[in-house]
């Protein structure tokens, strides 16, 4: 009975985590696509003013590999995170992606290695002799623009 159970429980997460991982990984038709390579997708269009360069914006995130793990979130600390777009603050991939994106808006955007980190990739700052994000690794984000300012 015992053994049935944890067969359930390790069925069921098996088929959460290869969900997730096929979300990650499967870029849908539907995407828009701009002339550097980066596509996405708008969950739930925003009604809020669009950024320009240099304003301030609150955007809350989850970041992905292609396996579907996450490598990043601000869910984990609890806080949204702070920036000033167009100003290289973030990864190329998302200061193009959030001139395109108003205030209230929820995209999923996958993001090409060469808007990312590329051939450097980011290492793991608890061990330098790993990585966070391997080299020439595309990415996938959940965005979600809570503010423009």
């Amino acid at each position: 009975m015992i053994a049935a159970r944890w067969w359930g429980l390790w069925l069921c997460l098996s088929l959460l985590f290869s969900t997730l991982s096929a979300v990650a990984q499967t870029t849908p038709t539907d995407t828009i696509q701009t002339a550097s390579g980066l596509r996405y997708l708008v969950a739930t269009p925003g009604t809020g003013a669009t950024p320009q360069p240099g304003d301030k914006l609150v955007v809350e995130y989850s970041g992905f590999l292609p396996s579907g793990k996450v490598f990043d979130s601000s869910a984990v600390d609890g806080h949204p995170l702070r920036l000033r777009v167009g100003r290289s603050e973030v990864i190329e991939g998302w200061d193009e992606v959030l001139l395109l994106l108003p205030a209230g808006t929820r995209a999923r955007v996958w993001i090409p290695a060469a808007l990312a980190y590329g051939a450097k990739g980011a290492r793991d700052p608890d061990d330098d002799s790993r990585y966070l994000i391997p080299p020439n690794t595309d990415l996938v984000f959940d965005l979600t623009v809570v503010k423009v300012r």
